[in-house]
């Protein structure tokens, strides 16, 4: 069965930090690009960033650049959102995705207050 599995959200005062986890399984978790996403309320689905399969290549939305880091852990298979300066416009629910597959985690509420 597959699962991913979003743990690390909270509330934060704004200029804090978070770090978001997505824990992988069922799949072959090592062979896929995997990408964040978020929503916030009212608002589309927005990607976030991406990290290739062996994690040598980040991409990042331009809104976020500089701030978040994505990395992953294929002998954990887990996958890893380090978030800094985090401002109010952050406030959304982050999905880990496996885009080639089209899996979705249920997503963790990251709520920062200004």
């Amino acid at each position: 069965q597959v699962q991913l599995v979003e743990s690390g959200g909270g509330l934060v005062q704004a200029g804090g930090s978070l770090r978001l986890s997505c824990e992988a399984s069922g799949f072959t978790f090592s062979i896929y690009a995997m990408r964040w996403y978020r929503q916030a309320p009212g608002k589309e689905r927005e990607l976030v960033a991406t990290i290739s399969s062996g994690g040598g290549s980040t991409n990042y939305a331009d809104s976020v650049k500089g701030r978040f880091t994505i990395s992953r852990d294929n002998t954990k298979k887990t996958v890893y959102l380090e978030m800094n300066s985090l401002k109010p416009d952050d406030t959304a629910v982050y999905y880990c995705n496996c885009n080639a597959r089209n899996y979705w985690g249920k997503g963790t509420l990251v709520t920062v207050s200004s």
